[in-house]
């Protein structure tokens, strides 16, 4: 399919991005890696009066540690999360979902700032910055805010920045060490997953735990969560993993279905840590 008209342009600075985003007011769309964005406009899904491609900003495609925080520019590649040292050993379970990730292919080009933004239900590294307690930093005219991943996907394709504001890095507290499990099912390999999970053991106690395909948005298994802290037995508390979601009921799944596979995977995820 063919996409309607629209103009680019190509900033060669973070304040350029915002300027653009602020002159445009409402018509232009963020261009990262594109795997989202341009399949999207493809379909009619999406229009964009202009693109805004901010691919090449390197200032925004970094991972270091800040504090006990480990800091990931939003144009960081899905390859780079797979096998940067500094992910691997302080925040392995982000790593491990990025591994799952479509093809090779993807992951060269896929930026976890586009994937956060799209906010499909279904992105495996939704579930693991949720899990992770990760922090979002945007910034925009008002200048720069954080925003909890809790509090950051709204809807179904829908997130928490404000027209003209720019995603920019993630912020996650360092786990070294740590436990943690990422588990999906998926129709077709490297197909976007039926059901995800990702888990980490927190610190002094308990786990903290995502689910993927659930419902409109990411969301923590909460009653899991909560039966674990209580001391009930991994596998009780697994049975817990649908409660107060909103699986949704469609071709690709039924809703009990999708309900059977949180249990199943929340039950492999606890078994692994």
């Amino acid at each position: 399919m063919i996409p309607a008209g629209f103009s680019y342009v190509r900033p060669a600075s973070v304040e350029e991005a915002l300027d653009e985003l602020s002159r445009h007011n409402g018509s232009a769309r963020v261009l990262a890696g594109g795997h989202s964005l341009l399949p999207a406009m493809k379909l009619g899904r999406t229009e964009a009066g202009v693109l805004v491609d901010i691919g090449r900003l390197r200032e925004l495609s970094d991972v270091r540690v800040d504090g006990d925080q480990v800091v990931v520019g939003a144009l960081t590649r899905h390859r780079t999360l797979e096998r940067d040292p500094v992910v691997a050993g302080k925040a392995p379970l982000l790593a491990a979902a990025a591994r799952r990730i479509g093809d090779q292919q993807v992951r060269n080009r896929g930026t976890i700032g586009g994937s956060l933004a799209h906010a499909d239900p279904a992105a495996d590294l939704a579930a693991a910055v949720l899990a992770l307690d990760g922090v979002l930093v945007a910034r925009g005219p008002s200048g720069t805010r954080e925003i909890p991943a809790r509090e950051f996907f709204t809807g179904r394709y829908a997130n928490a920045l404000a027209a003209g504001e720019l995603l920019t890095e993630i912020r996650l507290p360092a786990a070294p060490g740590r436990s943690y499990a990422f588990e999906k099912f998926s129709r077709r390999a490297l197909d976007w997953a039926v059901v995800g999970v990702a888990a980490q053991a927190r610190p002094g106690g308990g786990v903290a735990i995502a689910l993927i395909g659930m419902g409109p948005t990411p969301v923590r298994a909460t009653a899991v969560e909560e039966a674990l802290a209580a001391g009930t037995p991994a596998a009780e508390a697994a049975r817990l993993a649908a409660q107060g979601c909103e699986p949704p009921d469609n071709a690709v799944a039924s809703a009990s279905y999708r309900a059977h596979l949180a249990e199943v995977l929340v039950g492999r995820a606890l078994a692994a840590l």
